[in-house]
């Protein structure tokens, strides 16, 4: 079905789905800003970009979508389906080659399996039917590691990891249109996107950065290295002298103290509610960079845990859920010190730690519909957790190996701009 005629369907619907709010109307989610992006649903409160992420803001779009966690389980190319009413696997879903990520499309009709066949040729997306629960064809696509839609919803945007590229595909058939070559930015990953659409940031895992899009103009504006010790000129000299370091030395500023000589590994990115901040995880150093987006340069940084990893909204748009992995390692082991840090938007301050009984692995989900639980995978246990964003109390499934980027679904919001679930 395409999205034309998927609005006139929604909007025979909309009167017979209660839970969503009637002041809102399809017409006026369609008209952007002036200074916004042509196409783009408009930006209803520019303090608050999640206001139509919500608890009780479900789109039309999603009506008869089953209530599902779907979960891609990359060492077993298999996707688990949940039931979050049973905590139950109603359903193993095979798939292609290393699933990576299940991303609800831009028009909210289908959930892709980024399946990115690490280190072969064969990589695909498998489209999920979110009504039936049931998979379709799958399209061969060159490593789509990771998949975003651009804000006007025109082009599906594939993260080929391995070529240090962006792909811009037809949304519905897969078809290349053009790429961004992104040479700096080594294991381009997770992305967000500023509140006009107009720009995108990327992290770059294995280059210790992240880089900034301008979809416009289809190019690379500017690349920045992120560090712990970002205002700390004397230690990023000192750690920019060639030759090889140990993995800590002493810190001359701070006796007693240490310093780590490891680069760092961005991974998830979100924006800040008024649109000004960006929040960037990082495995390595554990804990989360902050950059204005405007200018584009380091402002902050914030210990979390071990392993920082996904980052994710609380549905009222005040808190960031961060799931530390508990490692720094891309492959770990099971059983270890993951957690999750709650923090608050505004002040920026880490408000609470939710730990996971003997021991876990958190690393990327959603938060469900009603805002009560956070869905993360356990990528080295096997597992899934359920977390109570009130006690963070948390329960556990078992699913396939390697669990990665699961989606919750259906979610609040009028538009999907990927990954697992970043919803506008």
């Amino acid at each position: 079905m395409n999205f034309k005629k998927s609005l006139v369907i929604a909007a025979v619907i909309v009167t017979l789905a209660p839970f969503v709010s009637p002041e809102r109307t399809l017409a006026q989610t369609r008209q952007p800003n002036a200074a916004d992006v042509p196409g783009m649903p408009s930006v209803p409160d520019r303090s608050n970009l999640y206001s139509e992420t919500a608890v009780g803001r479900l789109s039309p779009a999603v009506v008869g979508a089953l209530e599902r966690v779907y979960v891609p389980n990359r060492s077993a190319n298999t996707v688990s389906v949940i039931d979050p009413r049973t905590l139950k696997v109603v359903n193993t879903l095979k798939v292609g080659v290393d699933p990576q990520h299940i991303v609800p499309s831009w028009d909210l009709q289908t959930l892709w399996v980024a399946n990115n066949a690490e280190g072969r040729t064969d990589g695909s997306l498998t489209p999920i039917n979110p009504r039936t629960g049931k998979t379709g064809t799958s399209i061969p696509v060159d490593d789509p590691y990771n998949l975003y839609w651009s804000p006007d919803g025109r082009y599906a945007i594939v993260v080929a990891e391995a070529f240090k590229r962006l792909d811009f595909r037809d949304p519905q058939s897969m078809k290349l249109e053009f790429s961004i070559e992104t040479p700096a930015c080594a294991g381009i990953n997770h992305a967000d996107f500023s509140m006009d659409g107009r720009y995108a940031v990327f992290t770059c895992e294995f280059g210790g950065a992240i880089t900034k899009i301008d979809l416009a103009n289809r190019r690379v504006i500017a690349t920045i290295r992120l560090s712990a010790y970002f205002d700390r000129p004397e230690v990023l000299a000192l750690l920019a002298k060639p030759g090889k370091k140990p993995k800590q030395m002493a810190d001359p500023g701070r006796p007693g103290a240490t310093l780590s000589t490891t680069q760092g590994m961005p991974q998830d990115i979100r924006i800040s509610p008024d649109g000004k901040t960006l929040f960037i995880a990082d495995m390595v150093a554990g804990g989360l960079h902050v950059v204005d987006l405007e200018p584009f340069r380091q402002t902050g940084f914030i210990t979390t845990g071990t392993g920082a990893h996904g980052l994710y909204p609380s549905r009222d748009g005040k808190s960031l859920y961060v799931a530390n992995r508990g490692t720094t390692k891309i492959r770990g082991s099971a059983g270890g010190k993951g957690s999750v840090s709650v923090v608050d938007f505004a002040t920026r301050v880490v408000q609470g730690t939710w730990t996971v009984p003997g021991g876990g692995s958190p690393d990327m989900g959603n938060v469900s519909a009603d805002g009560k639980f956070l869905w993360l995978s356990g990528r080295y246990d096997n597992e899934v957790y359920r977390f109570d964003t009130s006690s963070g109390a948390v329960d556990k499934i078992s699913v396939g190996r390697e669990p990665h980027g699961l989606t919750v679904w259906p979610q609040p919001g009028r538009y999907s701009l990927g990954h697992t679930g970043n919803m506008r």
